[in-house]
């Protein structure tokens, strides 16, 4: 756990298995980490002592992206190997649905009404829509090679190709693909800034944030960083 405004680790919890996508209950505090090993969900409390692990929740194979919908009722996780998201009801702690995607779906994002999900198929090279409510898969989109995750702005909805090189843009209604971004080498992390003017991207091969518009979807700068930059999930605060 980190403070943001300190910037520093606050606290820490060791956990078996293979750590990976992170979700956090807007309602609850509630935090939910996906076990890529354990085809699990980790249920953590945080608390004035730091985190307490309070739980699992078992899931499909090699669960990754997770979401929670903003009433906190319901969790959504992307398993990777089982071809399928897990729909979760959070006061049970129970799967009460799965929905087959498409082939290996990593990341996962909401609507910003948590009516409909999204996921990243790595292998199909597509975009999956699901009616949460209907437990559902309702179309697809094609994507470049090797989807990673999706952010939204502007109305639109933006992946990451980590094979193509490119963002992937399309209409989260019609879903049809709009536009093909360059951008820099392995792009993974995507995320949009709270003001929705700016589509951040994470370029893992050459050490560099690229910045869109979601407007014009037209590269705007380029940011220098680290050495092998990556993200999974919403990283801009």
């Amino acid at each position: 756990m980190i403070d943001l405004d300190a910037r520093q680790v606050s606290a820490s919890l060791d956990l078996p298995g293979g750590p990976l996508g992170i979700g956090v209950n807007p309602k609850s505090g509630e935090v939910y980490v996906a076990d890529w090993y354990g085809a699990r969900v980790f249920v953590l409390r945080p608390n004035a002592e730091g985190l307490t692990l309070e739980g699992e929740i078992a899931t499909g194979k090699s669960p990754s992206g997770i979401a929670v919908t903003p009433d906190g009722a319901t969790l959504l996780v992307a398993n990777r190997e089982s071809d399928s998201i897990s729909i979760i009801d959070v006061g049970s702690r129970r799967e009460t649905r799965r929905v087959s995607v498409g082939q290996h779906p990593f990341g996962l994002t909401l609507s910003a009404d948590g009516a409909t999900a999204y996921t990243a198929n790595v292998i199909s090279n597509d975009v999956s829509a699901i009616d949460v409510a209907a437990g559902r898969e309702t179309g697809r989109v094609a994507t470049g090679q090797r989807p990673y995750v999706i952010a939204f702005a502007a109305g639109k909805g933006f992946v990451t190709d980590q094979y193509s090189n490119t963002v992937t843009v399309f209409d989260p209604a019609s879903l049809k693909k709009l536009a093909a971004i360059d951008v820099g080498d392995h792009p993974e992390g995507i995320a949009a800034t709270r003001d929705g003017k700016t589509i951040v991207v994470a370029n893992w091969g050459d050490n560099a944030l690229s910045l869109i518009d979601p407007s014009s979807l037209t590269v705007t700068g380029t940011i220098a960083t680290g050495d092998g930059p990556r993200a999974f999930g919403d990283f801009l605060r």
